[in-house]
């Protein structure tokens, strides 16, 4: 008869990944303006105008910026929906 090995380094590993807190990144472009980065970032993201006017200018200045923090689950409709828009987005 042989044992099996218990599932609990697997299941923890598991675990770790459904509760971990990924990020939303928004990348520069020389395409999107100024207003519609920050029109899309206060409609999807709900951010108020000035921190939707904040991540745009970081973006631009370097490159890129984490504009939101949450599961994956929470994050990927809003990543779509900035794609869908144009913007150059992905989660980390």
């Amino acid at each position: 008869m042989t044992k099996s090995k218990p599932q609990h380094k697997e299941q923890t590993i598991a675990l770790e990944e459904i509760l971990k807190e990924n990020g939303l990144i928004l990348y520069n472009d020389d395409v999107n303006t100024f207003d519609h980065v920050i029109d899309s970032l206060v409609n999807i993201c709900d951010h108020d105008p000035i921190q939707a006017e904040q991540c745009a200018w970081i973006v631009h200045l370097n490159g890129k910026c984490k504009v939101k923090n949450g599961h994956f689950k929470e994050l990927e409709p809003l990543c779509i929906a900035l794609l869908d828009r144009g913007i150059s987005a992905t989660i980390e």
